[in-house]
């Protein structure tokens, strides 16, 4: 009976930590905070040449723009793109359910929320994807977000995570319904999908967001422009960081450094230099 309490126990801490990971900033928020910090630095360095070049830029691109770093490495890598749109989808998801957001128990009405609090978002996650990288990326991100938000739902069934507690009565987002037992098949699933979601998080992402940062591509457009400096114009490719009147203001990849360019044409090729792991 003392090691049945104690099992209870451990499990009601297991279920307080994650909760409190979900409300208050667990490994998956960690990891996307340091991706959004770390990641695009690394991207403009490695690409225009790290030091002196890359405080260039993100000068001549305003803090305004920075965020455009991230948007242009996941528009051009349909892997990185999913990843993170379903890692971010789950995040969310275990937020709202960390608050009660998300019912568990029995009832049409409880069963009707819980499948659109479910299905919603991913299948969102999943029509993004899809235009602009095609249908098939779009479907295999929205099951995939869909598996792992349905693993959420999974882990309060089980009693792996527990609700936050309002009033002193759960209502929402799970405890278990009277005498109900999840069986063993449930309870490994739960522990899959706790350990997916980690590797997902914590291993896949970051490494896909150091390869899109390294493969030596550009963030955004190139474009070929006629740059005047002094009384000579010349035809120099530039990597546009912003829309100045009728030109462009770009990193000049002929000359290095930050320069105006008129008279534009955007060029099919993103690659700037060869990517890390060739150098």
């Amino acid at each position: 009976m003392a090691e049945k309490d104690v099992e209870t126990e451990s499990g009601r801490d297991d279920g307080a930590e994650a909760r409190s990971a979900d409300r208050h900033g667990g490994p998956g928020h960690t990891v996307l905070l340091a991706i959004a910090l770390a990641v695009p630095v690394t991207k403009v360095a490695y690409t225009v040449g790290g030091g002196a070049a890359a405080r260039d830029v993100f000068v001549g691109m305003e803090p305004a723009n920075w965020p455009d770093v991230v948007i242009g490495m996941v528009l051009t890598d349909p892997l990185l793109a999913s990843v993170l749109a379903v890692v971010v989808s789950r995040i969310v998801f275990a937020l709202f359910a960390a608050r009660g957001a998300v019912p568990v128990k029995a009832g049409v009405l409880r069963g009707l929320r819980r499948a659109a609090l479910t299905v919603v978002d991913p299948a969102a996650m999943g029509v993004v994807i899809a235009c602009f990288f095609g249908p098939w990326w779009g479907v295999g991100t929205g099951v995939a977000a869909y598996v792992l938000r349905k693993g959420v739902v999974v882990e309060y069934r089980t009693g792996r995570r527990r609700p936050h507690a309002r009033s002193g009565h759960r209502d929402s987002a799970g405890g278990h319904d009277g005498g109900y037992r999840p069986s063993r098949v449930l309870r490994r699933a739960a522990a899959l999908e706790q350990w997916a979601a980690l590797c997902l998080t914590a291993l896949v992402l970051p490494v896909l967001s150091f390869v899109a940062a390294l493969d030596g591509q550009a963030w955004t457009s190139i474009v070929r422009c006629q740059v005047t400096a002094g009384t000579r114009t010349e035809s120099n490719r530039l990597i546009e960081l912003g829309r100045k009147g009728n030109g462009v203001v770009g990193w000049n990849l002929d000359t290095g450094e930050i320069s105006d360019g008129a008279a534009c044409t955007g060029e099919e090729s993103l690659f700037v230099r060869d990517p890390w792991w060739r150098g």
